[in-house]
């Protein structure tokens, strides 16, 4: 067993991911911080209780109760766990485990030891010396070393889409073009070869899953079957994250190719990495030219490319004030509204005239409002210009979610994933997720296509994944993190209560709003 440290502050880099620090909605690795499901040795999740502060090991699922947030404590190497209720988990003076603080003080602190053969986590409370275990119904620490009662699992609950960047390099982690390496060499997380989704798998390990469908070997080859090679237990370092294979080596950027594969037994600066949540990126044909919009000119926004390039993709930054958009190019520059009404991407910092209101339309395109409150229109040469009054085929813009070429879906009642693994029949109430592989078509069209290798379909108003031909969707871009999708007819697929994937109407305000 070992004794968890590291270095840096593990913060994020905010100018290029955005991502918010919100409590137990997942969405924050920043400043160190993790949403976090613990497992224990039968398989339960430590459960804050909504009500009297209860506290046991008997969730099922990894839902709102049983999600905790881990936390620097301030203090050295130690943690805090804050449950849901935002009250932190104490050991008191007669090693009664509670959760009923609104402050941290030394009774809620935990050194992270980590079983080196497993991979699992102990937790041992500082001012007591015990460790955190699970009785039936209580939670004890009363141990003075661990057993299989003090060892935990731990379950991220953020969204499992991030991108990946190297303390030690200070660079992200992307698909090599070759599609077999993953390198970790890139300035700036860019298109979907630099998207990665961490799947949790055997209540334990994580795999590294890629945009190209394959899965991270510790020799550093991908490959399409994920073995015991592709498993790594993570650990915490400060906020930063460590991933150990089963023989104790920790994956780190290697050689001046910086292939990720694991090497050392020791953590250094070179095998940690930050998690950063991936910001949607885009890329628009206009349906006047059938051309995507691009940058590749210059300072113009033009619609006048047949290929989708670097310069053909747009981070979508979404403004919670005005619930309108800035779309930045690779080159850190904003489309902007200039005096004459023309759109360049010339904007240094966000200004009100960087704001886009995007509007979707019934055939599943978009309309961009600019701040002159004129919808942006493209000329037969491709210059775009705000000079259109209403919605109309010159301000029409086809939309495709370039970074994710691979989905993973949510609502309320849990995951995107199939109703029994030999059955096509999907739901939305699972408690792991099927990763969605997601084909471009034209126009914005899009098919989607499970695991299986069978597309998804609509039969009567429910949706199957038992299709051999792609059937047609589109996908509406509702706010940063949730997606709205649509049938070729203009209806929208809802999650019902039971946890049925249906067909609803065509009235977006009914939509059930998907995190993607």
């Amino acid at each position: 067993m070992h004794h968890m440290n590291g270095c840096g502050n593990g913060h994020t880099n905010g100018s290029s991911n955005g991502s918010s620090n919100g409590s137990g909605d997942g969405s924050c690795w920043e400043k160190g911080v993790w949403s976090v499901g613990i497992i224990n040795s039968k398989h339960k999740y430590l459960t804050a209780e909504t009500f009297g502060f209860k506290i046991n090991a008997n969730g099922l699922y990894l839902k709102k109760k049983q999600t905790w947030l881990l936390e620097p404590s301030g203090d050295g190497d130690t943690i805090c766990l804050r449950s849901h209720l935002d009250r932190y988990l104490a050991v008191d003076q007669y090693g009664n485990v509670t959760c009923d603080a609104t402050e941290k003080d030394k009774g809620s602190f935990f050194e992270i030891h980590v079983r080196n053969e497993s991979g699992l986590w102990a937790l041992r409370n500082v001012s007591r010396g015990y460790y955190l275990g699970a009785g039936p119904d209580v939670l004890t620490c009363t141990a003075k070393n661990p057993t299989d009662s003090e060892l935990w699992s731990i379950h991220l609950g953020a969204r499992p889409q991030v991108t990946i960047k190297s303390v030690g390099r200070k660079r992200y982690a992307h698909l090599a073009e070759s599609g077999d390496e993953i390198y970790v060499d890139t300035n700036v997380p860019w298109g979907a070869d630099t998207l990665f989704t961490l799947e949790f798998r055997d209540s334990c390990n994580y795999a590294l899953h890629t945009c190209n469908n394959k899965y991270l070997h510790r020799d550093g080859k991908l490959q399409d079957k994920c073995e015991k090679d592709c498993l790594f237990s993570i650990e915490y370092h400060h906020g930063q994250m460590a991933l150990r294979d089963f023989r104790g080596l920790y994956l780190a950027p290697i050689g001046s190719k910086a292939v990720l594969k694991t090497r050392s037994h020791s953590v250094t600066k070179d095998e940690l990495f930050i998690l950063e949540d991936s910001l949607p990126q885009a890329a628009f044909i206009a349906a006047l030219n059938s051309r995507y919009v691009s940058v590749k000119q210059g300072v113009d926004v033009t619609a006048n490319q047949d290929e989708i390039s670097n310069h053909e993709t747009f981070q979508l930054e979404f403004d919670a004030t005005t619930k309108r958009w800035y779309i930045r190019t690779m080159q850190d520059k904003y489309w902007t509204l200039e005096t004459a009404g023309g759109i360049q991407a010339s904007a240094e910092k966000k200004s009100s005239n960087a704001l886009f209101e995007m509007s979707w339309l019934q055939d599943g395109s978009l309309g961009f409002r600019a701040n002159n409150g004129k919808y942006v229109g493209a000329k037969r040469s491709g210059h775009l210009y705000a000079n259109c009054d209403v919605p109309d085929e010159n301000s029409k813009f086809y939309f495709y979610l370039i970074n994710r070429p691979i989905l993973v879906l949510k609502c309320e009642q849990g995951y995107v994933g199939y109703k029994t693994s030999n059955m096509p029949r999907l739901e939305c109430n699972k408690a792991s997720y099927e990763t969605i592989q997601v084909e471009r078509d034209d126009k914005g069209i899009v098919h989607f296509k499970g695991q299986n290798g069978k597309y998804w379909a609509v039969a009567g108003d429910e949706v199957v994944a038992d299709s051999d031909i792609p059937h047609e969707f589109s996908i509406e871009l509702i706010g940063p993190t949730k997606i709205c999708i649509k049938t070729s007819h203009g209806q929208y697929l809802n999650a019902e209560k039971n946890g049925m994937f249906r067909v609803g109407d065509d009235s977006a305000d009914n939509a059930t709003k998907w995190e993607f």
